[in-house]
């Protein structure tokens, strides 16, 4: 039986509304799920793993490691950390689970069975339209802000940075999913494989960065590692013109197997302190630091600006330079 002209056109609509129901949500565009400034006041740590089967980022380089599903935002300091420095929501949604409780301890002191199964620390997870989520870890225990069912727009402050679960430093691990599937907000869309294809989720650019010197200032003595990501710059006490000595030192972050650091300390007149041209590294490294310095000279150092000078070299090029300075 032949359906009545009338029942066809019915039967169209309702497939042209069926096929508008259907029509797929675009990705969210993502703010920076924390209140800092890239290459300032926080630093991409890690990129996600792209899965392919060796740990490489979306251009095919080192910047992560083996099934790294998130993107890695650090901040300085656990002082910084201590001041607090809030996590925001990527995008509009609504929280659908949360955990808190986690103590802010490096996995270097409470060890990885005691993160089991809270690897992610303190954190949540936030639903947006079309099957998007965010997942926020690494958040400091007793800040979270929001609630299961909460409704939050972009920029809404969720808690801040902590130290919680399975980490060495103080961050937010992003994780962005859809329908399931975790998708890298660098390389949205990107063939398996294609290292660069794609197009980034971000609101605002985020350039990719191959590396670079993190945290620098001046010291009096030698620093280790565990200082300056306890307190940053902030080394005390500050170098003077009578103090036991004058160190500069930088934590860098992304250095690849063979880079050669130069670090220059010169003060007034551009004179010449010290210097130190370190071996070409024996491997990649997520960090890394480096210092030189010289005990004071009798009857003090004259007065003035001293200024210290770091360089990367990579396979013949210059790929970082940053310089600081210290008046005594």
């Amino acid at each position: 039986m032949t359906p009545r002209r009338g029942a066809v056109l019915g039967l169209l609509a309702l497939g042209l509304i069926g096929a508008r129901a259907k029509a797929p949500v675009p990705p969210p565009k993502l703010g920076l799920p924390l209140a800092c400034r890239i290459g300032s006041t926080c630093a991409v740590q890690n990129y996600m793993d792209d899965g392919g089967g060796t740990a490489r980022d979306f251009l095919c380089r080192g910047r992560t490691y083996p099934k790294h599903n998130g993107t890695d935002f650090r901040i300085p300091s656990e002082q910084a950390m201590a001041r607090g420095v809030p996590v925001l929501a990527s995008a509009p949604g609504r929280v659908l689970r949360l955990r808190d409780g986690v103590p802010d301890l490096s996995v270097r002191t409470r060890g990885l069975a005691a993160v089991a199964n809270e690897e992610c620390g303190n954190g949540l997870v936030i639903a947006h339209a079309g099957g998007w989520e965010t997942q926020y870890c690494h958040l400091r225990r007793g800040s979270l802000r929001v609630k299961p069912g909460a409704r939050v727009r972009e920029g809404t402050p969720l808690g801040l940075v902590g130290l919680s679960g399975d980490t060495e430093f103080p961050h937010v691990h992003l994780t962005v999913r859809h329908d399931g599937q975790v998708i890298d907000p660098f390389a949205y869309g990107a063939p398996a494989g294609s290292c660069g294809g794609g197009r980034p989720l971000w609101r605002e650019r985020i350039g990719y960065q191959a590396g670079e010197p993190f945290v620098v200032g001046f010291a009096t003595r030698a620093v280790t590692m565990a200082e300056v990501q306890a307190s940053g710059a902030d080394q005390r006490p500050q170098p003077t013109r009578d103090g036991p000595g004058l160190v500069a030192f930088v934590q860098a972050i992304g250095l690849q197997r063979g880079d050669v650091q130069t670090l220059t300390i010169t003060g007034p007149e551009a004179k010449l302190v010290v210097s130190q041209v370190s071996p070409p590294l024996d491997g990649d490294k997520a960090q890394f630091l480096v210092a030189i310095g010289k005990r004071t000279m009798p009857g003090g150092w004259p007065a003035g600006v001293y200024q210290a000078t770091y360089a990367v070299r990579r396979e013949g090029t210059d790929v970082m330079l940053r310089t600081f300075r210290v008046r005594l």
